[in-house]
């Protein structure tokens, strides 16, 4: 069973910074592409990052801007979401997921209403002063 346990997330003032972590088992880590989605009051859930453990390839969304870095611990099965110069427009809930298919976590980031197989529960981020 594909288990993907999101935490790390909380209050944090504008310019802090945040690092989520993903903890992944059920399936061969090394072999998938695993990644953030994050949702806001109100708004569409967006993608943010993934991660292909195979060659370590990362993609970001645009609106990144190399304010997140996403990387990942082999040897923990982990992959966090480093978040620096956090803004009020980062407040959502963030999600890990998981998909075999490194161009279709791609593109479900790129293409709203496309959607990786696999979602762990989310982690509140919320920057507030």
């Amino acid at each position: 069973e594909v288990q993907l346990q999101a935490s790390g997330g909380g209050v944090v003032q504008p310019g802090g910074s945040l690092r989520l972590s993903c903890a992944a088992s059920g399936f061969p880590f090394d072999d998938y592409t695993i990644g953030w989605f994050r949702q806001a009051p109100g708004k569409e859930r967006e993608g943010v990052a993934c991660l292909r453990r195979q060659n370590n390839e990362k993609y970001y969304a645009d609106f990144v801007k190399g304010r997140f870095t996403i990387s990942s611990d082999s040897a923990k099965n982990t992959v966090y979401l480093q978040i620096d110069d956090l803004k009020p427009e980062d407040t959502a809930v963030y999600y890990c997921v998981a998909d075999s298919r490194w161009h279709h976590v791609v593109h479900s980031i790129i293409v709203p209403g496309f959607s990786p197989d696999y979602w762990g529960q989310g982690t509140q981020v919320t920057v507030s002063s």
